[in-house]
């Protein structure tokens, strides 16, 4: 480009070329223009009697290309028509692009009636360029500059204003789309003028608040607080009494914006200045539902707890302070037997249209899940009854997925695990017939979380959950989002996944977790992530200062210590730690009555599995054999529901049972069955696992070094695969040591 601007040889011009490239980053405009400025500057000058263009390289090497660029862009935009620099000044004031029909609105006023022309003029002259959508844009950012410097600092504001206050007069009552925000941005800058003006005020704050709507529509929270935060400040003092309902609908919405963008002091402000101007326990409603959102996501389970539960005493529901184990029980089996007398052909009825009804559900849902944190589990019960109950005697509605939902997923036992899938499964069908989508994450986290797992792949409810978590985030329902964060991760590492990959996953999600506040999620997250980091290396380079954090593990009101137990467990006896495992295992044991997590199902697994070690070492004989025993009952429970999931697991236990009794020929046909089960369902890790507990039978009971080093080399692969270096290593040990005894 220089060497044919200057018709000089590449080679003589190149020092010159490297030191524009350099300063201008190759930018064709800035290039043409600081060329300009230094031949205007007597800094590039044609020398007659060489009969081609000097320079002097040092000085322009010192040049400031931002100084001088500005400077020539400035005197060269001064000179242009007005109605080009009319047009520069309007397009920075909106930004470093926008669209060309923007420049059709203005164009039909009668103050920016020649910016149409003036767009010619600009495009023609270099300072904006269009793509084939009619999208304009400065071609650099110092042109913007530039041209801003056009409006004196003192006019600013009131250029911005009057601006906006064109557009408005234009648009006002149309659908202009994202202009909206545009429009709502630039008349913002006139606030102290508008507020001179009640009715003005009035109808600015309207157009933030569409704007501000608009933006919650399509995720954008922080955009959205803004828009609705400037709404909220431009009525007027005596707002709630002159437009109380423009007021109250601001209220939720800027509360609801500011929850999703974490700022949880703030929404909570201001729903409640909203809850006490409401005049009727009706307009109330929705904001003591986002109110016990908010509160959720801050870990207040006690105060969402008594929120509802005063909601519902003012709709006419009746809260029991206590309600035991035996009375729950009851009120389950009444509740199956109720939904089994209307049938599954109850979820093909009419819809009601009963508000009270649907309210009252979402109130049911939101105290069962803050019960299960500060109550008790028959609480939990009682409450996910009592809506099933409701919904069953008043009719369907789109409330009624979620409470089916939740119910299936606290009260599903061994027992009656089919029945409450059949019934799970029969309320996903009903998303067909209601417009759920802002119920994703809900739906997902208890169908694909706490239900599906007995009967359907671990991996089928990753993806899903995945969802559940991004709409969580993206509709501003982040509590439940992170939810189906927690339980996605569970199925990954259940599944097999590869370690690594998991914990890329776990680590990207903690420096998410840093944006939105969540210290429970945290813990779960820093939980996984050291089991995992574990199995990849022992966390020789893995691991991290930061742990979970339980609060008192002995406590049996500390619900999150479930979790550290049950990953203590597991922790244990891949790390061959037998004594550990066992004294972790005796603490889940009263967890483990409850049954109603994958994790403590997993959990069991390795209990069992453990308990065999112990028997081999002739260790708490009896207490082994019956937890055993146990183990061996629990899978098959679980492995009858979903083959894929369990019956790797079952046929483990089985062939580690066998080995201990010297029936060789069977434990070595259940080795194999596990084998194969694990390979069938994609189970790369208990593949593994059952190979190297093959392995070490040929080695430690049969002799039989050849076969034993056969299992050891299928498990090494498997291991490998899983990306566990941990493992690797302690099978690369266990060849040695066979491949020293053949010497």
């Amino acid at each position: 480009m220089i060497s044919d601007a200057l018709c000089l040889y590449p080679r003589i011009c190149k020092s010159l070329s490297d030191i524009l490239f350099q300063k201008t980053k190759g930018n064709p405009f800035f290039v043409l223009e600081f060329m300009q400025s230094l031949k205007s500057r007597g800094l590039l000058q044609y020398n007659i009697h060489q009969k081609r263009w000097v320079w002097n390289e040092d000085i322009i090497r010192a040049e400031d290309i931002t100084d001088n660029v500005l400077h020539l862009l400035s005197s060269k935009m001064n000179g242009l028509s007005g109605d080009v620099q009319t047009l520069l000044k309007v397009m920075a004031c909106f930004g470093s692009s926008t669209n060309e029909s923007v420049i059709g609105y203005l164009n039909e006023s009668a103050e920016y009636a020649g910016v149409r022309n003036g767009l010619e003029g600009a495009l023609s002259d270099g300072f904006i360029v269009k793509d084939g959508e009619g999208c304009l844009q400065f071609v650099h950012d110092k042109v913007r500059e530039a041209a801003y410097n056009l409006i004196p600092d003192s006019d600013k504001k009131q250029f911005h204003y009057h601006l906006g206050k064109v557009l408005y007069s234009f648009c006002d009552g149309k659908d202009v789309g994202d202009t909206i925000f545009l429009i709502a941005s630039q008349i913002n800058h006139g606030k102290e003028w508008i507020l001179r003006d009640e009715d003005l005020s009035v109808c600015i704050s309207e157009l933030n608040m569409k704007a501000g709507e608009k933006a919650l529509d399509g995720c954008d929270h922080n955009t959205a607080y803004s828009y609705l935060g400037a709404a909220l400040s431009l009525l007027p003092e005596d707002h709630w009494k002159s437009h109380y309902d423009l007021s109250l609908r601001l209220s939720f919405l800027t509360s609801s914006a500011a929850n999703s963008c974490c700022q949880y002091d703030e929404a909570e402000q201001i729903l409640r200045r909203g809850l006490a101007n409401a005049r009727s326990l009706y307009d109330q409603l929705p904001s003591y539902l986002l109110l016990s959102q908010i509160l959720q996501a801050q870990g207040k389970v006690k105060d969402v707890y008594d929120t509802c539960s005063a909601i519902l005493t003012e709709l006419g529901e009746s809260i029991p302070e206590w309600y035991t184990l035996s009375k729950s029980s009851v009120m389950l089996v009444e509740t199956l037997k109720m939904y089994e007398e209307v049938g599954d052909k109850w979820l093909e009825g009419e819809k009601t249209d009963d508000k009270t009804l649907q309210t009252t559900l979402q109130f049911y849902n939101v105290i069962a899940l803050a019960s299960y944190f500060c109550k008790s589990y028959s609480m939990v019960v009682y409450f996910t009854c009592k809506a099933v109950q409701l919904t069953l005697h008043r009719g369907l509605c789109e409330h009624t997925i979620i409470t089916l939902l939740q119910f299936t997923s606290v009260v599903t036992k061994d027992e009656n695990a089919v029945q409450c899938y059949r019934i799970a499964k029969g309320a996903m069908s009903l998303q067909e017939r209601f417009d759920v989508s802002a119920q994703i994450p809900e739906l997902y986290f208890n169908f694909y979380g706490r239900i599906a797992w007995r009967f359907e792949p671990f991996q089928a409810g990753i993806e899903p959950l995945r969802q559940g978590f991004e709409v969580g985030l993206s509709s501003g329902n982040k509590d439940m989002g992170l939810h189906c964060l927690i339980h996605t991760v569970k199925n990954a590492l259940f599944s097999g996944a590869s370690l690594k990959s998991t914990l890329k996953e776990i680590d990207y999600n903690l420096h998410l977790l840093k944006t939105y506040k969540s210290e429970v999620t945290n813990n779960f997250m820093l939980n996984f992530r050291e089991t995992v980091s574990l199995l990849i290396d022992n966390g020789e380079a893995t691991s991290i200062p930061e742990k979970a954090v339980f609060g008192d593990l002995n406590d049996p009101g500390n619900k999150p210590r479930e979790a550290f137990f049950h990953h203590a467990v597991i922790r244990a006896y891949w790390s061959g730690y037998t004594e550990r495992c066992r004294y972790y295992s005796e603490k889940c044991m009263n967890l483990f009555g409850q049954g109603a997590q994958p994790i403590a199902c997993v959990a069991k697994f390795f209990f069992g599995l453990n308990a065999i070690d112990l028997l081999r070492k002739n260790r708490h004989v009896s207490k082994n054999k019956e937890g055993l025993r146990k183990a061996i009952a629990a899978m098959k429970d679980a492995a009858a529901n979903s083959e894929w999931n369990f019956m790797n697991k079952l046929r483990l236990l089985e062939a580690e049972q066998k080995s201990i009794t010297q029936n060789h020929w069977l434990a070595i046909d259940l080795y194999d069955a596990s084998i194969q089960s694990a390979k069938k369902s994609g189970f790369i890790h208990e593949q593994g696992l059952a190979c190297e507990k093959a392995g070490l039978y040929f080695k430690n009971k049969d002799s039989n070094n050849e076969k034993a080093l056969e299992y050891f080399q299928q498990a090494l692969e498997c291991y490998e695969e899983w990306g566990s270096k941990m493992k690797v290593d302690f099978i690369k040990k266990e060849i040695d040591s066979l491949n020293v005894s053949g010497s």
